[in-house]
């Protein structure tokens, strides 16, 4: 992989920053999550329109993911690498939704 070999052929001094293998493979993973949480000024028609129109959930999916918020307080919405999720998250903040990272 090419940043392997960016990695390899830094000057040593530059290396002192050093990471276990565990490190290394969890941030690659592609483990995080985004959050929607419930609120009390999204209505259920407009948290739908937006798992429709950004998350490209069908109608009955985001009419669950609406009633999931509204009755467990939150739900995880999509899933993927911290940039991804960033992403999305500011994407959904500017509709007015109650996103976060996990």
């Amino acid at each position: 992989s090419p940043l392997l070999l960016t990695l390899l052929d830094m000057p040593t001094e530059v290396q002192e920053e050093t990471f276990t293998l565990e490190e290394l493979l969890s941030g690659l993973k592609e483990m995080h999550r985004l959050i929607l949480w419930n609120d009390d000024f999204n209505t259920f028609d407009h948290v739908i329109h937006c798992m429709i129109k950004y998350l490209d959930y069908s109608e009955p999916q985001a009419s669950r993911i609406a009633m999931k918020v509204h009755t467990e307080g939150k739900c995880a919405i999509l899933e993927g690498s911290f940039t991804e999720m960033e992403i999305y998250r500011k994407i959904l903040q500017q509709e007015g939704l109650t996103v976060s990272v996990d």
